[in-house]
């Protein structure tokens, strides 16, 4: 994967992409975004009419449908500040599939030029501002054990797993586990874990076993999808591990509100 470069100078002003999942099932996960980039001292546009990046249509083989989903957002990021997206995945499909998707289409230049100015919640705060969480009272925090989760396009895509990494070992009191599984998918895979059940359920029984074979009670992950697919299934099987998304659990250990 080619390195991107970052911008040298710090932003005032940024757009958040929520997107569908956060906006849908897991609110509190954009709030808490919201408070980590304010908290820097930036000022957060939200485009009311937002709606998804495209992903479903796009990973089911429908790109002329992913294409309109994608082409109604367009218009809504038409300032050159940054766009933060609290998903690997979804920060993937803007960045790396939108100016193939748009290719040879009027809106073809808009797409590539927005793409490029996309980043995962993550990697904006470890890369962008250079956030330093130990300025936020992280010292205070209790003492806790997490595995964290990458999902396969914020993995392969976009490269962000080093940043939840270097965010979340840099948290005074955090310990961060690796488990044999940690690599792999979740199952979830969007339409997938619906075409393929069972094999989506095995997938994600393997995920939890190995989490919890740690001895951690939390898996933190910066995707929903991937949240709410192990975060049900561990509930349904009743195994000790509760998921969070990063945004919250860094706001969190930061100060912020408890889980």
């Amino acid at each position: 994967m080619k390195p991107r470069p970052y911008p040298t100078a710090r932003p005032s002003d940024v757009y958040l992409f929520a997107t569908c999942l956060v906006d849908l099932f897991v609110p509190q996960a954009g709030l808490d975004a919201v408070k980590l980039l304010e908290r820097e001292g930036l000022t957060v546009h939200f485009p009311r009419s937002q709606s998804c990046c495209g992903q479903p249509a796009y990973s089911s083989g429908n790109p002329r449908q992913a294409r309109e989903v994608a082409r109604a957002q367009l218009g809504l990021f038409e300032k050159p500040w940054p766009v933060v997206v609290p998903s690997g995945s979804c920060a993937g499909m803007m960045r790396h599939h939108w100016p193939a998707l748009f290719d040879n289409d009027a809106d073809a230049a808009r797409a590539h030029a927005l793409s490029e100015r996309v980043y995962e919640l993550t990697e904006f705060l470890v890369r962008v501002l250079n956030v330093d969480f130990n300025a936020y009272g992280a010292a205070a925090q209790p003492e806790e054990r997490v595995v964290l989760h990458t999902s396969c396009g914020a993995r392969r895509e976009m490269g962000t797993r080093v940043h939840g990494v270097e965010a979340v070992d840099a948290l005074p009191g955090v310990t961060r586990i690796d488990h044999e599984r940690e690599p792999e998918c979740c199952g979830f895979g969007g339409t997938f874990s619906l075409k393929h059940p069972d094999i989506s359920g095995a997938m994600v029984a393997d995920k939890i076993a190995a989490a919890c074979a740690t001895g951690c009670e939390r898996l933190v992950s910066a995707d929903c999808g991937c949240l709410l697919n192990i975060g049900h299934a561990a509930a349904h099987k009743q195994a000790p591990l509760a998921v969070e998304h990063l945004a919250s659990f860094l706001w969190r250990r930061t100060g912020g509100e408890a889980a």
